[in-house]
């Protein structure tokens, strides 16, 4: 049955224009055409093989990734490939390496904290790649709480130098990628001392290990810090662990852009302001919302494509099973996670246009959307790679039994993804740190201050304590401006109620940690907030192509009153709207999910993934899921013999009744 499309007649359904919708996913014409190219040049390359990744032992693994990585390095040279053709040929080889710590916080590091300087002397050896770093922040003891980190940089003044230390065993850094085995430097954070005083975490350039035999240099104790979650998966990545031993490194090698210290010892700030860090942040942020559309439109892509293909039950007179995907309760599960995938998409969209802004007025010397900014990337963060990871578990259950198997892709994409909720800072220490903004921003509200950005509805604040939704059919909630206005009237009372609790705290610290749960959710509802009204915002632009915008607006929707469906405790607590108006919402949700329904298959073939990259055989994009799972069962290495080894000793013996006899 090769060759043949199993889903062709549900891709005859689609009632809108599938190549149009992919610009819209990629973003452009030409950043379509570019992925498309690279993604087929990744998938014909059999260096770029991974079908037998988590097969692979963690050392035949680890040879296996640093293989790729020189391979795509040699591509990329090879065929001259520009910045953005280099970063699609990473992004398709999908194996995570020590390449992507060096490119993506390495580099930026030295880009956001070095001079001018200093960039011009490390940043062409790592460009060219002949020095291989990592960032090393993380330490045994402290991740979230970067100011308890316990590594020392001492000056020396006598010979010019920093004494860089572990003084502890919870001061080992412990985490960074790329540590482990491959980086030669790093770009370590330690506590600065100068003259007995303590200056806080600054971040150095130190050399790891040796450029002629990668031997670690003097003082320094390197290693791996052991497997990690799943098969294959982030095992692929060289973790590390990092003991200094009064390493001296010279002066010039701590990142001086925002502050120095100089020949004598003085500590300096400079004339640049500090502000201009969080630039990095909000652009690690913003690469981190993009990837989670993208691991989340991976597993939604498979779980359509299987449910699609999958029959169960309701046969009529000997006819064929009802598919899957026609049952309410799975598009209820799926559908949802197929519309956060494309609301996913938009607001990383929209954030890229942010950090750009940022950018602009941080040069131009104006802070004044920077805290909002950073709240809004920290809390948009958290929200989409927890609901991320929660997606592709869901995805795997909605592929019942066959989505536990390693080769449905699922199990891998889950076990590479997690550590999102972790790095780049803890989900819900991100979201305490946007309910503070949030808390800062209504207390300001009496003084006349208007909010700025996301935060603009809370200027409006009267209106939306007292405001009653106007919805009363079903129809009513198709209104962009009914649905804006019951998550701004949610977010605005849960953040009020939650500055109103703070108050009656003499304590407000105290108050802050007693009501964290309340705070976090306050967080969650802005966040939901930013998403729908982004979303909404790109469906109200002119969107060419036949049907493609009616697409995207049940999408919208769906997100939207899925999302006040599964909240709903929120939004009747908080008044935002009655118990008739959420069974009127839940009724247009039903509704939504047989609008969803025809167009489900061309909305996932629109991520325009090769099957390569999905890297999953219940995701084929031709359907033709059984024999090949069937094919692929007597490639296990388990298979290689028909009796297996052991048989003699261990279940012989247990047949015959011989197990006393038998040496164990």
């Amino acid at each position: 049955m090769e060759g043949v499309d199993h889903l062709a007649q549900e891709r005859s359904k689609a009632q809108f224009d599938v190549d149009q919708m992919k610009v819209i996913w990629a973003g452009s014409r030409h950043t379509l055409e570019v992925s498309d190219r690279i993604a087929r040049l990744v998938a014909s390359d059999p260096v770029f093989r991974k079908d037998n990744r988590t097969l692979l032992s963690r050392k035949d693994l680890f040879k296996n990734t640093l293989q790729k990585a020189a391979h795509a390095w040699k591509r990329i040279t090879e065929l001259r490939l520009s910045e953005e053709e280099a970063y699609w040929l990473r992004h398709y080889v999908d194996q995570p390496a020590y390449t992507d710590l060096h490119w993506g916080m390495f580099v930026p590091a030295i880009k956001g904290s070095g001079t001018e300087e200093q960039q011009k002397k490390w940043l062409p050896l790592a460009y060219k790649m002949q020095i291989i770093g990592c960032y090393a922040q993380t330490e045994l003891g402290h991740g979230s709480n970067v100011q308890g980190l316990e590594t020392t940089a001492t000056f020396d003044p006598k010979t010019d130098e920093f004494v860089i230390n572990s003084p502890t065993l919870t001061s080992s850094k412990w985490w960074p990628g790329g540590l482990g085995k491959a980086s030669t430097h790093a770009v370590v954070y330690a506590r600065l001392i100068t003259d007995g005083q303590d200056h806080g975490v600054h971040g150095f350039i130190v050399q790891l290990r040796s450029l002629d035999d990668h031997l670690p240099l003097p003082g320094i104790i390197v290693g791996d810090i052991g497997m990690k979650f799943g098969s294959g998966a982030y095992n692929s990545m060289d973790n590390g662990v990092l003991r200094l031993d009064h390493v001296r490194i010279p002066r010039e090698q701590m990142l001086m852009r925002v502050s120095q210290v100089t020949r004598e010892g003085k500590y300096v700030q400079s004339n640049v302001p500090r502000q201009l860090l969080y630039g990095t942040m909000v652009y690690v942020r913003q690469t981190i919302v993009a990837d989670a559309s993208s691991a989340l439109s991976r597993a939604v892509c498979i779980a359509t494509r299987y449910s699609a293909v999958r029959r169960q039950f309701g046969s009529q007179d000997g006819g064929l099973e009802t598919q899957v995907i026609d049952y309410k309760t799975q598009q209820s599960r799926l559908f949802p996670l197929l519309a956060s995938a494309y609301a996913f998409r938009f607001v990383g969209e929209w954030l890229k246009w942010l950090y750009t802004d940022v950018t602009e007025k941080l040069q131009a010397n104006d802070f004044s959307t920077l805290p909002e900014a950073h709240a809004c990337t920290a809390g948009l963060k958290s929200l989409t790679t927890s609901a991320t990871a929660d997606g592709i578990e869901e995805c795997r259950k909605l592929c019942g039994g066959h989505g536990y198997l390693s080769n449905s892709g699922l199990p891998e994409l889950f076990a590479v993804y997690v550590p999102a909720c972790t790095y780049e800072g803890d989900n819900i220490v991100l979201l305490l740190q946007v309910a503070r903004f949030l808390m800062k921003t209504v207390a300001q509200l009496p003084s006349g201050k208007k909010p700025v950005g996301t935060t603009t509805y809370m200027g409006r604040a009267q209106h939306l304590i007292q405001c009653r939704s106007s919805a009363q059919k079903a129809e009513d909630w198709l209104n962009p401006s009914v649905i804006l206005e019951v998550f701004e009237a949610r977010a605005i009372r849960m953040s009020i109620a939650c500055a109103q609790d703070l108050s009656k705290f003499s304590n407000q610290e105290e108050g802050f940690a007693e009501l964290s749960s309340n705070l976090a959710e306050a967080a969650v509802a802005h966040c939901q907030l930013i998403v729908v009204s982004k979303f909404i915002d790109k469906v109200q632009q002119d969107i060419p192509g036949k049907g493609v915008k009616k697409q995207l607006e049940i999408l919208c929707n769906i997100y939207a009153l899925y999302t006040i469906h599964k909240h709903l405790g929120d939004f009747l607590s908080t008044g935002s709207l009655t118990a008739k108006q959420a069974s009127l919402a839940n009724d247009q949700l039903r509704s939504l999910y047989s609008q969803l329904r025809p167009n489900a298959i061309a909305l996932v073939d629109a991520f325009n993934f090769t099957d390569h990259y999905l890297g999953s055989i219940l995701g084929r994009y031709d359907g033709n899921v059984y024999p090949n799972l069937y094919e692929e069962a007597w490639k296990d290495p388990l298979n290689e013999s028909v009796v297996p080894d052991g048989y003699r000793e261990y279940v012989q013996p247990l047949l015959k009744n011989q197990l006393r006899n038998a040496r164990l």
